[in-house]
């Protein structure tokens, strides 16, 4: 996972007429993002971040000079080398190292894959896509997902969806 980057933030539209972009962040905030200069592999410079005081962020890159190209960002993952990051202290994680995760019960019985990571504020939740496409939720507790590393993440059977 080391050298795997890291998804801080995506487009998810243009702002104004400029060629800013409003960003959903992933990560701790602006400060994390606004310190990290070349993002996608050096396709992107961060010229301009601010907070957009709902829990997003306003950006402005260097290659993006006008709302046409702003727009064709929309649903561009923004990420960064994971050496450009402060280290993680005991317990922590980056929710992009779940996506695409392997998913088992604790019986070792396989569920699907880490669709998403969401947080509405209680705590973190994931959504793990089944073989079918169904999708189910699951917070993201130690009752719940007893462990997880690079490989697969363990779901407690009692809190997986069956048909």
């Amino acid at each position: 996972m080391q050298d795997k980057p890291v998804t801080l933030a995506a487009v998810v539209g243009a702002h104004g007429v400029a060629g800013e972009v409003r960003l959903k962040l992933f990560g701790e905030g602006v400060d994390t993002l606004a310190s990290i200069k070349s993002l996608n592999g050096g396709a992107l410079t961060l010229k301009k971040l601010r907070s957009d005081n709902k829990g997003g962020a306003i950006a402005r890159f260097d290659e993006v000079s006008d709302r046409t190209a702003a727009e064709k960002l929309r649903g561009t993952l923004i990420e960064a080398p994971r050496d450009a990051l402060p280290g993680l202290a005991e317990g922590e994680f980056y929710f992009s190292d779940l996506l695409g995760l392997a998913v088992i019960t604790d019986a070792g019985d396989p569920v699907g894959t880490v669709h998403a990571v969401e947080n509405f504020g209680a705590t973190d939740i994931v959504e793990i896509e089944k073989a079918d496409g169904q999708k189910f939720m699951v917070p993201l507790t130690e009752q719940a997902v007893p462990s997880w590393d690079a490989e697969r993440l363990v779901v407690n059977t009692d809190f997986v969806e069956n048909d």
